[in-house]
Parts: structure tokens; sequence; C-alpha cells
């Protein structure tokens, strides 16, 4: 215990898995935490007549799982190994904490998802411009850094969904939630200000990589926050992982203005990766567009979708990549059958390297690079020009390394030394030995029994075996006169005595120790083959990027060919025209035929739409439609449309849908106008904002003045291209005030007292909204529709709806009730001002001097009178 102590108080905000034994213990506070977390059962031990001390434990054998459920609720958990053999050890066996394993900090594949990134990212807010993030997979070993304005920096942040955020203890934030990261669950990590110095930051990059300056990395003075971060991250790295990471990557440097920022309001608008609906990725992009083989392309696919490009050279050259692969459909079959059966090469290198790989971990890893011949030969197939030809260029299988680890291991390596047989036999020729050893152990008796029969001259020697005395020769009493001398009485019975000798004595010694002593070699062939293999790490993380990268641009060519996509033009110009334009999840919801497909053109002249239509018409399906199309091909992907066009954006917003945050005190329409305002203050004129029903949650005015003064920022101001789908039909006005403004409803027919919905675009504005028939759709009762359209004529022809418990009540006194109800319908006009309307002049003195008169109780003279009055009011206009 007093062991235990001294090791918990240097990891004090972890709970500490003690080795003892097959069982990893818990004490007091650990012990209380993970029987409530893991309901286990609480016990408690007397330990050397101390006070009795709360204990839990988990078998050694299980332990993945619990760690699992431990991490995945935000908890930290040190394990503590016994690092010296239990059998040699002097008093207590010496024990260490070999590593603390984070939600941002894991290897076990437990803990992973194989299809996406684990990071840890460390922020270093250098000031209220600008801040450095620095974002390290440690089962991969990639590291980016990044410097960005506050507001990107959450963009880049929201694409990296880290599971862990370090982040210097009492720094202003800037205007970067972090109660926002806490909530969805990230561990938020504090660490000390001085840890984030770029200064010393440089120095701790420097000695990881074994290089005098970060000049080589393309790393100068204007990453310098970053490089803090860096620093912070690699210091927290090796507290977490004692023997080092060795298996970093160089750092990749992220520089502005090569990959668009995506927000995580338009990255969950546009369901790219996640699903509004669960959280998975059913109905997402990423669903659709995911085809790969491997685990590594699965997880190049998620960062592509997320960081689409804005260079036309670098989004042309993955596209002529996908071409190429779409066009000669055998080849692109013979890339994906190479890539098929290739493990997760960039995790298992990562183990390997760290010390952690299992033989049947290293054995896949030696299975996968024997693919890699095939995978050089599609590719040589498929082109020698643009992506394919450079990635073929910097072609490494890594052939030495794949023969070493078949020519070392069995074919079917098991998950742990000394569970079945590791090493191939002919390997080694001590293993070989030992294994013979505790093969042949009846047949060494055997020739051990009949040379001493040979050279005693006794027919009836035997040799046997027991527990107690091991190994014996048995000799009846008659022939006790011809034992040798060298023989040792070992035993006397009644008939019989029992001797050893010193070879028979040998021999016990080694098959007795020999299943010991062949685990212990084969511990030390393997360790030194996956030495070997992670020593070669840089070239199977090469290895495996550009295995991802093929696997990413078949995949994509694979979706283009069966769905029917086609290839973007992409230019540097402001237009984007888009013919036969498909939502390419929706679609695959429902029968081909049955998708409406929709041209949509946007242009310096005709920059922004104002979109009208009913309800369950489609245009949040088109505006999101619109967002994908542009996003799919600044990502190098094929497009569903007929032809298209697209101008490279620098952002795309989008703001549909609705929802709320009452946690942390933001009604549905607080977060609408939030998410408002940041698109207002950070869209250029190269970006492209997707609006939805701004301003609904408010009443009708407010929400038209608003919606109508954010349109008009966007034309004016901004500049940028927009679709505003909208149910407020007096933006339609827009059109004859905006130059730049056009108007497009989604069509419907009506027949008879049905509504069709053509999902169609159309020139022009709608005048209806048609909710009541969607509230038909929906089910609502009859009795409810019909008083709706009751209620709905009454509305627009301007009429104060009369109350449903007036119309329920019977004729008596309905005379008295008429009155009292007019004469309060005449108080409340009077007491009541007219309300104008926001875009129409108000209501004429002539007319409602009109509206008063009553015709039935004028004398002609009357009439004749009042008509050259009125004129004369005119005449004076």
């Amino acid at each position: 215990m007093q062991q235990y102590r001294e090791i918990k108080a240097r990891h004090q905000n972890a709970i500490l898995f003690f080795r003892m034994g097959d069982f990893y213990e818990m004490f007091y506070d650990d012990a209380e935490t993970a029987s409530r977390v893991l309901g286990l059962t609480l016990t408690s031990r007397n330990n050397g007549g101390a006070s009795e001390v709360p204990l839990a434990g988990v078998p050694v054998k299980a332990v993945n799982e619990y760690l699992r459920r431990l991490v995945s609720q935000g908890f930290r958990v040190a394990i503590c190994e016994q690092v010296e053999d239990p059998k040699l050890a002097k008093g207590i066996v010496r024990r260490e904490v070999v590593e603390t394993i984070t939600p941002g900090a894991a290897f076990a594949d437990d803990l992973l998802d194989g299809a996406r990134n684990n990071y840890l990212c460390a922020l270093h807010v250098a000031s209220a411009e600008v801040v450095g993030v620095a974002a390290a997979d440690l089962s991969t070993g990639e590291l980016r850094l990044a410097v960005a304005a506050p507001g990107d920096a959450k963009a880049v942040l929201a694409r990296l969904a880290p599971s862990e955020l370090l982040v210097s203890r009492g720094a202003p934030a800037h205007g970067l939630d972090l109660v926002a990261y806490r909530e969805e669950n990230a561990l938020v990590t504090e660490r000390e200000a001085w840890e984030f110095d770029p200064v010393l930051a440089a120095d701790e990059l420097t000695r990881q990589y074994g290089v005098a300056s970060l000049e080589g990395f393309g790393i100068g003075a204007a990453d310098a926050p970053a490089v803090g971060a860096a620093g912070a991250l690699l210091r927290y790295l090796r507290e977490l992982q004692p023997s080092g990471v060795p298996h970093l990557a160089r750092p990749m440097v992220e520089r502005p203005g090569q990959v668009m920022p995506l927000d995580d309001m338009t990255r969950r608008n546009l369901e790219l990766v996640e699903s509004l609906r669960g959280g998975d990725r059913s109905g997402t992009l990423l669903d659709v567009l995911d085809r790969t083989m491997t685990p590594m392309g699965a997880r190049l696919l998620r960062q592509w979708i997320l960081m689409p490009l804005t260079r036309r050279e670098a989004i042309v050259a993955r596209l002529d990549a996908v071409d190429a692969l779409a066009r000669d459909a055998l080849a692109r079959a013979a890339l994906r059958s190479a890539l098929d059966g290739v493990r997760d090469v960039e995790r298992l290198a990562s183990k390997a390297a760290a010390g952690r790989a299992t033989p049947r971990e290293v054995g896949a890893l030696g299975d996968s690079l024997a693919r890699m011949p095939a995978v050089e030969e599609a590719m040589r197939r498929v082109g020698r020009a643009g992506v394919i030809a450079e990635l073929l260029a910097r072609w490494d299988p890594c052939a030495e390394l794949a023969a070493d680890i078949a020519d070392t291991l069995v074919e079917r390596p098991p998950v742990a030394i000394g569970d079945e047989e590791t090493v191939r036999e002919g390997v080694d020729a001590e293993l070989d030995e030992l294994r013979a050893l505790q093969k042949g152990g009846k047949d060494a008796i055997a020739r051990i029994q009949a040379t001493e029969r040979e050279r005693t001259g006794i027919p009836s020697l035997k040799v046997g075996y027991n527990k107690v005395f091991g190994y014996f020769i048995s000799v009846t009493n008659a022939n006790r006169h011809l034992v040798p001398e060298h023989y040792q009485r070992r035993q006397t019975l009644a008939g019989e005595e029992r001797y050893v000798t010193t070879e028979l004595k040998e021999y016990e010694e080694k098959v007795l120790g020999a299943a010991e002593r062949i685990e212990a070699r084969e511990r030390e062939l393997f360790e030194a083959l996956r030495e070997r293999a992670g020593a070669q790490i840089a070239r199977l993380q090469r290895a495996s990027a550009i295995v991802a990268r093929l696997d990413v641009l078949a995949a994509l060519a694979e979706v283009a060919e069966r769905e029917g996509y086609v290839r973007p033009e992409v230019h540097d110009g402001f237009g984007l025209e888009i013919v036969g334009g498909r939502h390419p999840v929706v679609e695959r919801m429902m029968p081909r035929e049955k998708f409406i497909p929709n041209d949509l053109a946007l242009g310096e002249e005709a920059r922004m739409i104002i979109l009208t239509g009913p309800n369950m018409a489609g245009k949040s399906t088109i505006l999101r439609q619109i967002g994908l199309i542009v996003l799919m091909a600044q990502m190098g992907s094929f497009v569903p449309a007929a032809s298209a066009r697209v101008g490279i954006v620098d952002r795309v917003f989008t703001r549909v849908g609705a929802s709320d945050n009452l946690v942390r005190g933001q009604s549905t329409f607080m977060v609408e106008m939030s998410e408002t305002s940041a698109i207002l203050h950070t869209a250029t004129s190269r970006s492209l904002v997707l609006l939805d029903e701004i301003g609904r949650g408010t009443s009708t005015y407010d929400g038209v003045s608003i919606a109508w003064s954010v349109s008009e920022h966007l034309h004016d101001r901004t500049g940028c291209k927009a679709v505003f789908a909208t149910h407020y039909h007096e933006l339609t006005q827009l059109a004859d005030e905006l130059v730049a403004c056009r108007n497009y409803n989604v069509a419907v027919r009506e027949v008879g007292d049905q509504v069709l919905f053509l999902h169609k675009l159309a020139p022009g504005g709608a005048d209806r909204s048609y909710g009541i028939e969607v509230g038909r759709l929906a089910g609502l009762p009859e009795g409810v529709l019909g008083r709706a359209r009751e209620v709905l004529r009454l509305l627009e022809n301007g009429h104060l709806v009369e109350p449903a418990a007036a119309r329920g009540r019977g004729a008596e006194g309905g005379a008295s009730r008429d009155a009292s109800r007019d004469a309060g319908r005449g108080a409340r006009a009077a007491e009541e001002p007219s309300q104008l309307g926001l875009f129409a002049a108000g209501a004429d003195p002539l007319v409602e001097r009109l509206r008063e008169v009553d015709p039935n109780s004028l004398t002609p003279l009357q009439a004749l009178q009042l008509l050259a009055e009125l004129t004369e009011e005119a005449k004076r206009r």
C-alpha cells in the first residue's frame, strides 16, 4: 500500500489500475468511482493491520472493455505494471506507470473508430486575432499545425472534432467557446501557460525530430502560435507515454487559403459526416461516398469531405485522377481488388513503433505489405500522368519488411506470446531444439532407457517420472548388484530402487523448462521483429498515405460510375451553373426516376435568389443540394448533375433548420440570429450563402424586417452568391429593388382539393404556402383542417376571427350576444390603432371614409352631396 500511495501521488488526476498478479486493482476513491461507473463489486481488505481499504478489481485479460467504458466517459486511466519478474524480485515487485490512457491518447482498437481519426488538440490563443492549433492522432502518428483567426480556428476544431482539448490555464478564450466542447463530450484539459511558449516549444519539436531548426518543415515565424500549441501537446504526450512517441510523423502545416474552413453550423446543416437525426453517418454525404476498401482510405475520405480545396490546380489534379479511374473500369476494379484485404497499415505501424503491436497485428501488417505489389501493378495500369503518376514515383512497397515478417511469423500468429506457436520453424536453432525437446519427450526417454540398459546389462531397467521426484531410473532388487557407481539413490520401494544420473537430471531440466524457455525465446525473437518493423515507421507511414489516397480516388470513381455523376468544370470566376442537379443523399432514398432534378444559375448579374414555395415542396432539399454539389466539386469529386460549372468559393455558409441550446440560455430564435450574425460578419464576395426561413422565430413583422435587411446586406455589401428560401412572400418585392436579385419558386399544381408538389424550380415568386395541405398529409383531424380553412379565409379577407366558443353556443340569447360582440369588436377597433404594412402605403383617408358610409341609409340628395365632396377632395390631391 505504501508503493501504491507513492505512485498514486504522482497520478492524482487519473484512475490508477495497479497490477497485482492477474488483476488490476483499484483502491480508495478510485475503487468507489470504478464501482459506480463500471458496476463492479466494491470490497475491502485489511492491509497490514491498517484500516479497511475500499477495493475493486478487473481481470487483466478483460481490461480493454473496462478501459473503453471509462475512457468513453472522459476518465483518465493510469496503467501501473509489474516491471520486474516476480520470481527474481527481492521484496515488493517493482511497479511503474507505463502509460496513461485518455480520450485523446489511445492505441487499443476497442477505444478507436477505424473510420475516423482520434485527435488530441492543443489550443494556443496568442491574441484576440490569432490562434494556434496543434492536433495529433496518437494512433496514426499524424501531427497537424494551423494558425487562424478565432472564427476560423473554431471551424478547424469543428472539422477535427477532438476527443480531448488542451488549453492554457487562465488564458482568455477570445470568443472560443470551451463550454461547447465539454458539452460535446470532449475532455478539456488545462495546462500551465509556460508550456505554450513558442521558444520552448520549438526546442521540444527539434528534439523530437532530431533537427537543428524547424525551417526544413516549412515552419516560420508566422507559425509561432501553432508551434506553441505543439510544444504543449508534446509535453503532455510524453507524460502520458513515458516510453516516448517516436512514431509521430513530420508536422503538416495548414496554410490559410489552401482549404475551405467549414464551421460547425454548415457541417451539421448539410449533414456531411453526421446525421442530424441520430448523430451517426446514415443519411450523410460520407455514407454515400464511402466505398473505400481500407481504414486509412475511410479516414482520408472523411478529411477530404471536411476540407474542400480552394485552389483550382489542386482540385483539377484530383478530378483528373478520378476521371482516369472512372473511365477505366478494369484498372479500377484491379486496384480495388488489390486494396481489398489491406489492413490498417497506418495504425499497425504506429503500434509497432510504440512497442504495442501483438503477434497477430504484426502478422496483419506483413499480410498487408504482401499485397503491395498488386497495388503497384494496378497503379501502372491506370496511367502515367497526373496524381497517380506522382504517387507511383514515390511508391515504396517495403518488400524486405514484408518478407522479414512472412519468414519469421507463422501463417496465423496468436494474439499473445505463449498461447500458440508464434515463430516459424527454421528461424532459430535454439527455438527448434527446445520445441523438439518438448514434443519429443517420449522418444528421448526411450533412447535414454535403451542406452542405460545396454550400458548396465539390466534388461528390466526403466525410466519413469512422478511429480515429487521428477525423472528416475527404476531397478528391481534382483538387479541391484548391476547398478553402476555413478547412479544416485533417490527412493527405496519394496521391490525396487530408484536412481538418478547427472545426464537424466540435465534432461529433466531441459524438458521441464522447455515451455518456459520456448515462450521467452519466442518473445525475444518477436520483439526483435517488432523493433525492426517499428524502425521502418517513416516508410510505412508514407506507404499507407499513398494507399489511402489511391483508395479514396478509386472510391470516388466507383461512386461516380454507379450513381451517374459527372465531372464538374471548376473555374476561378464568379458564376455557378448547375443543370439537372440532384441531392446525392435524397436520390438514394427513392427510385432514381422519382427524384426531380433542378437547374440553377448564379452570376454577377443574378447572384441572389429569393426562393418561395409551399411547405413540402423541397426548398430545403434544393438549398442543401446546391451546397453539397459545390463542396463535392471542390473536394475533387464528380457531382450528381447533368452538368456543372462551379466558380470556386472560399466559404459555404448554410442556415437551415431550427435548433435551440436551452442549457446555455439560447432559444431557437437566438441560435438562428447568432448563426446569421456569424455569416454576415464572415462571408465575402467569394462565398456561397444558403439561408432557409431567416426570421421565422419571432413576430411576422419582426421576422420580415430582419429577413429583408439580411437580404439587402448580402446583396449590397457582401456581394456574394446567395439563395434565400422563405415563406415571407413580401420578400419577392426585393427582385424589384435589388439589381442582382431574382425570384424563383418551387412549383405545385392544384387538382380539385388536392395539391401536387412538383419539386421543380420555376421563375417567379409564390403567393401561397399550402400549410393546411401539409397538415392534411400529416393526418390532422378533419375538423381541425376545416376550421383552419375557415380561419384562413377570414384572415385573408381582413376579418377578425370569431372565437370557436362563441360559434358553439345556442341561438338563445343570440341577439344580445351578437350585439355585445359587435360592440366589443368596435371597441377593440377603436382602441387598437391600425398597423400599417411594412412595404405598402398607409390606408387612404378617402377609402376609410367610403368604408364608413352606409349607402342604404342615404337619400338621393345626400348621396349626390357626398359624391361632390369626395370628388372635390380627390381633385385637391
